[in-house]
């Protein structure tokens, strides 16, 4: 009869797991950022990207397109996963309890005051004022306990058709061509990204990684507010460093491609059923897959009509919103 595994080697066998997940995830990337950069109106071949006729569709457009849409994949699966930590819902997800749609409406208040004569600087600013108000807005209703964790997320839903009542408002009523123009990109797109935007990406890539490096305290805070504080974590200060965190990258993703849904609820769940649960891999883990799905919704995005682009958000609707129903019902089971 074969001894039964300790749960030191139960726990090392997760973690060879995990880390084959990581690798499987990493090859994964590679491949579709290959994929990326040679699809398009026209075919590329890697042995085409260097030539005279190709290098600049390859390294000045597609490039720095296919980079902000892995940085902006990773910060919406991050958030999302951190958020569900955070507010103790399997639901929870940047778009759905309204902190883009909040980054959203400080955009469209911004280009009117601005008449859209503000500089970029300012208006990516005001993305990421708007994310946090909201999402400490709601973090207040969660500490307070105001509404149990179900009637949290439908007090996010309301915030975000109001934000979003707001945003269709402005544009009904204006005449303002700057205005409209950024109500079509707030559906979400990468359309016009190049090098110039960089600077944004350089603004996300820290908070990213220090949020991926915050798996075990977010597992101390799973634990509940009582265990985590009796383990020495104190509660107030984290809470508030990882709302930052997540308002800085929803912001900043808000600015870069607007509004972009699913990504944060569907990869950190997706990954949770591959069997990874431990935080400390889980947001890695989440950052690689947010990328790599985020980088073929925008090649789907690309390439789907002939002499057009669709907006990514309106693919990662398509592709979220049925796994998105399929969870609801899981929760409605297993309430």
């Amino acid at each position: 009869m074969s001894a039964i595994p300790t749960f030191t080697q139960l726990e090392q066998q997760q973690q060879n797991r995990d880390r084959r997940c990581l690798q499987g995830l990493s090859a994964a990337l590679l491949v579709v950022l290959i994929f990326s950069l040679c699809a398009g109106d026209s075919w590329i071949w890697p042995n085409q990207w260097f030539s005279a006729t190709y290098k600049l569709f390859v390294w000045q457009i597609r490039l720095p397109r296919a980079l902000a849409v892995m940085l902006v994949g990773a910060a919406l699966a991050v958030s999302g996963a951190v958020m569900q930590a955070l507010f103790e819902n399997t639901l929870a997800e940047p778009g759905l309890l309204g902190v883009a749609s909040g980054a959203g409406v400080a955009l469209v208040i911004c280009v009117m005051l601005g008449n859209g004569l503000l500089p970029a600087a300012l208006m990516s600013l005001s993305a990421v004022i708007g994310a946090l108000v909201v999402t400490f807005f709601l973090l207040y209703f969660a500490r307070k306990r105001l509404f149990t964790h179900s009637r949290l997320l439908l007090v996010g839903v309301a915030i975000g058709i109001i934000c979003s009542a707001i945003m269709t408002w402005s544009v009904y009523f204006s005449s303002n061509l700057d205005l409209r123009q950024l109500m079509y990109w707030m559906m979400g797109g990468f359309g016009g990204i190049d090098w110039r935007q960089s600077w944004l990406g350089l603004l996300m890539l820290p908070a990213l990684l220090w949020l991926c490096a915050q798996g075990r305290t977010i597992n101390l805070l799973a634990l509940g507010v009582h265990q985590a504080q009796q383990l020495g974590l104190s509660i107030r200060v984290w809470r508030n460093l990882l709302v930052l965190a997540m308002g800085w990258l929803v912001g900043i993703s808000v600015a870069l491609a607007g509004v972009i849904g699913f990504i944060g609820l569907v990869i950190p769940h997706l990954l949770r059923l591959c069997g990874i649960t431990d935080q400390r891999r889980l947001l890695p883990a989440c950052a690689l897959a947010g990328s790599a799905v985020l980088l073929l919704a925008d090649v789907v995005a690309r390439i789907a009509l002939y002499a057009a682009e669709l907006p990514i958000g309106v693919v990662t609707a398509v592709l979220g919103a049925p796994l998105f129903i399929w969870l609801l019902a899981r929760a409605e089971r297993s309430d």
